[in-house]
């Protein structure tokens, strides 16, 4: 069993560090995926303005949606972007896990600056949790790489395949969300929600966290080692139950929701 998994990924690295950020990272998204489905939201997107009293929502520092995603997706951009010069010579496997994580985050705060519209605001307490969560699982998961990278190489190689996907990925990411934007009113700040319609929102109401899913399936292909894997089944939990919950608050606000429109993956959640 060991040998067949040597065969497609690397040796853990000898690292406290990074064996401590696997169990922190994969914890906190369990929790919050866990946290999700008990009804206890992450306090961003639709989802901002719930599980607060009204004694509580006094207290809290809020932010605008755009200067709150700015400040989630902006230390993960830099600390990739930084780490792309920085360990340019660390060999090919390492610039691409490097680029992947890179390109992702510029998209993101090219979205929050240029595409996405909002009208809700964003807690500080849940911004400074989801931002560290991103800096920290960025980090980790180049400097695993950065670990991993003098080791052989395992048997098959994946990265292509990897780059394939991510690349798949990243478009259909984005086009999903020109979808979304054009259900938006043209005036920031008004709440307006609609059930979206083309691509695969026929099929699930939430296609672009199954593109995000894959995403950073592509990186893990492309990392071929276990510090990514763990990130991205932490991811895929939190998202899966985000998606569930994003459905079941359409189908709460929309009599008329297509009942075969399932959470992320087509035709089974």
């Amino acid at each position: 069993m060991m040998s067949m998994v040597t065969n497609f990924l690397y040796p853990p690295p000898p690292s406290l560090l990074i064996t401590a950020m696997y169990v922190i990272n994969f914890s906190l998204l369990a929790n919050s995926a866990l946290s999700e489905i008990r009804g206890k939201y992450l306090q961003y997107s639709k989802f901002w303005n719930t599980n607060t009293s009204q004694k509580e929502k006094t207290k809290e520092v809020k932010l605008s949606s755009r200067a709150g995603m700015l400040i989630l997706y902006t230390p993960a951009f830099l600390a990739s972007a930084v780490s792309l010069y920085l360990l340019a010579e660390d060999g090919l496997r390492l610039l691409l896990v490097t680029a992947a994580l890179t390109i992702h985050y510029f998209k993101r705060v090219l979205e929050v600056m240029f595409v996405h519209k909002y009208s809700g605001a964003m807690i500080l307490d849940s911004t400074i949790l989801i931002s560290l969560s991103y800096f920290s699982s960025t980090a980790s998961m180049i400097y695993n790489q950065h670990l991993v990278h003098d080791m052989p190489e395992p048997p098959v190689d994946l990265k292509y395949a990897g780059v394939f996907i991510f690349l798949v990925a990243i478009v259909g990411n984005f086009y999903h969300h020109l979808l979304l934007l054009k259900l938006r009113s043209k005036d920031e700040g008004v709440k307006e929600y609609k059930i979206p319609k083309g691509g695969l929102f026929n099929q699930v109401i939430c296609p672009h966290y199954f593109f995000e899913i894959l995403v950073f399936v592509g990186i893990c292909l492309i990392s071929q080692s276990l510090y990514p894997i763990c990130f991205t089944i932490g991811t895929m939990m939190y998202l899966m139950s985000r998606s569930y919950t994003t459905r079941k608050w359409y189908v709460s606000k929309f009599p008329s929701f297509p009942k075969d429109v399932k959470a992320i993956i087509p035709y089974v959640f």
